[in-house]
């Protein structure tokens, strides 16, 4: 059984140690998840696993022949090779035993039959041929367009080019290479950040499936209640283990937490005695003995600290303002991108307190139909007709709700926060990954995550009875999921939502509104339901080659529109690559100019904040532009393939 083991292993950054004299053995048999704060070490403890970085103290041995695969969460880029190519990299580890076998089978044709190192010639042939047979290494090309289109990629999409794909399907081919080298230790640090929810069902049966063994960093508990077995908790640089999956682990950790805040408060009545005494006679000459004896007894307490990802805290919904009982009705609803109808005659109605989730895969037109529906996009064809009384409240990744870039953190939230809920400002800033100095961050340097996560809270703190969330949950770990999610169960106005976590939909929804290429299907019930009635569903389609399916109808179209077809999409291919490079060029130079933003020399030059606040503006202006006319290209393409 392979397997790798980890002996006091230790990582300092300056005077802490991130991780303290760890210990861990990982197996072919582990199902693992990492568990744990940020900032708690989680990505530096599978670096040092995976061997990328080096351990400061410690050692690590492995069995012979251990192969470990790690998948970072983010950063990796493909360029020069077709994405087939690409996944094909994944093999380099057997195309030499391939070469390998190819000599040794010319070799063998040149021996005589009576030759002293036939036998020794051929039990070597046996032994590389039978590791590629059981590697399927002769079967890849299967493998890589099953691994590949279970994670979202179209079989057309084999032979374009990796550098024509943008940030997050970068990220999906490199999570595809990780799982086709089939390694024995796989390590995955959030591998469904980037994944629809199809993708993520498909990835958690591939790795139900999978022989190795599994260390997995995750946001998404439904995803780790599927795949593991065991959870390991890193706080404070040690390592706790407990069985069971991570719904099991929080039921446990719960239970333990209980007991440590008891000791936590009592804890903290001893310090507050002590710190009182040695205040009220630092100055008392005849106490002198007294107050150095308590402040002794103060350095040798071993403080208690409960783990930030374990704290508890709720938010609630202001009670929404009263609205009719019927809140929404679409007629005729009709989305057109050039020739490409995104929504066609769309017909819906939702009644007050329903809670409907919008399901379809990329591209069917979730963000489309919450952006028309929130009066955001307004051209289309149809009528909305919201019901008496109906006040919208509309989340958006791409939102800009921030209002003062000037403003810190805190001064945006505490200009924007009800009276009522000011006290608990800190708080709530803390709940959504705004902690200690953070909230003392000009608006100006936040990255696009830290935007998103400030705009969903401040859209969370006034009274609305329609809420409308696109992707809610991105950028929150799962300890913020969950204060959103107790927030939005407690709310009771209706609520229309788009979202890639299963957990969170399926404790949510109380109806699914399908979005497909044979049209919308309305399913009243919860997303279980939704899931046991499209079960039947042929998830292996995509597999079939599209221009065989068209073979007969394409037949039948005359010469002449058939090469002008050929020709639009030429152009079209032209000028998606032509977008893609823009796009990540833009990409690049707002990171570097958030970076120079994001420099303490500057955070006291106004004119220079200013100028870089201008120049990424600008930028973003032309990112929006530019993949709006991608996006637009990409309707295309899908019409005419």
């Amino acid at each position: 059984m392979s397997f790798v083991q980890l002996n006091e292993i230790t990582v300092s950054f300056g005077d802490r140690d991130i991780l303290k004299n760890l210990n861990l053995n990982l197996s072919s048999k582990s199902r693992v998840a990492l568990s744990g704060g940020n900032g708690s070490g989680k990505t530096t403890f599978m670096k040092v696993i995976g061997g990328l970085i080096p351990a400061d103290r410690g050692s690590i041995s492995a069995g012979p022949d251990v192969r470990i695969s790690y998948l970072p969460q983010s950063g990796l880029t493909f360029k020069s090779r077709t994405l087939e190519e690409e996944a094909d990299q994944a093999f380099n580890y057997l195309h030499s035993e391939s070469e390998q076998l190819e000599q040794l089978e010319q070799e063998l044709s040149l021996l005589k039959e009576n030759d002293k190192n036939i036998d020794l010639f051929l039990e070597k042939h046996h032994i590389i041929h039978e590791k590629l047979l059981s590697s399927s290494y002769y079967n890849r090309k299967e493998l890589i367009a099953q691994v590949l289109t279970g994670l979202g990629f179209q079989y057309s999409d084999l032979d374009r080019t990796c550098n024509e794909f943008s940030g997050g399907w970068q990220m999906r081919i490199a999570l595809a290479k990780v799982l086709l080298e089939n390694p024995d230790i796989m390590l995955l640090d959030e591998p469904t950040n980037y994944l629809d929810i199809e993708a993520r069902n498909w990835l958690e049966e591939f790795l139900q499936k999978f022989s190795g063994g599994l260390l997995i960093v995750s946001h998404d508990r439904y995803f780790m209640d599927v795949t593991v077995n065991e959870v390991i908790e890193l706080f404070n640089g040690s390592l706790k283990r407990y069985k069971g999956n991570y719904s099991s682990y929080e039921k446990t950790r719960e239970a333990e937490l209980i007991i440590v805040i008891e000791q936590y408060k009592r804890q903290q009545e001893e310090i507050a005695k002590l710190e009182e005494f040695i205040n009220r006679f630092r100055y008392n000459a005849s106490k002198a003995s007294m107050v150095q004896s308590r402040i002794k007894t103060l350095e040798k307490i071993d403080l208690i600290e409960i783990p930030e990802n374990l704290k508890k805290m709720h938010l609630s919904f202001p009670d929404p303002p009263h609205s009719g009982k019927k809140v929404l009705t679409l007629e005729g609803i009709t989305k057109t991108y050039g020739n490409n109808n995104v929504l066609s005659n769309l017909d819906y109605e939702i009644e007050k307190g329903e809670r409907v989730v919008i399901a379809g895969k990329n591209g069917a037109g979730k963000t489309t139909l919450l952006k028309i529906i929130a009066q955001v996009d307004k051209d289309f064809t149809g009528t909305i007709k919201l019901g008496t009384g109906v006040k919208i409240a509309y989340f958006s990744q791409e939102q800009e709700t921030l209002t003062n870039n000037n403003n810190t953190i805190l001064e945006e939230m505490e200009e924007s926060t009800p009276t009522e809920l000011i006290p608990k400002l800190r708080a709530l800033l803390g709940a959504f990954l705004f902690r200690d100095d953070d909230i003392y961050k000009p608006l100006s340097v936040l990255s696009g995550g830290e935007k998103s996560r400030l705009a969903l809270l401040k859209l969370l703190l006034f009274p609305v009875n329609l809420l409308i969330l696109d992707e809610p949950t991105n950028h929150l770990d799962i300890h913020s999921k969950d204060i959103l999610l107790e927030a939005i169960k407690g709310y009771s106005g209706t609520l229309i939502f788009v979202s890639h976590d299963r957990y969170f939909i399926e404790n949510l929804a109380t109806r699914v509104f399908e979005l497909s290429e044979n049209g919308p299907e309305d399913f009243k019930g919860d997303y279980k339901y939704y899931m046991w009635k499209t079960s039947n569903t042929d998830i292996d389609k995509k597999l079939v080659n599209p221009e065989e399916k068209t073979t007969i109808s394409k037949g039948k179209q005359n010469h002449q529109a058939t090469k002008q077809i050929k020709s639009t999409i030429n152009k079209l291919k032209k000028e998606e690559q032509s977008l893609l490079i823009r796009l990540e060029e833009l990409e690049t130079l707002h990171n570097d100019i958030e970076n120079k933003m994001a420099e303490p020399s500057n955070y006291s030059d106004g004119k220079k904040i200013r100028s870089l606040k201008q120049e990424l503006d600008q930028n973003e202006l032309l990112q929006e532009e530019t993949s709006t006319r991608w996006e637009e290209v990409e309707l295309k393409l899908d019409g005419l393939s």
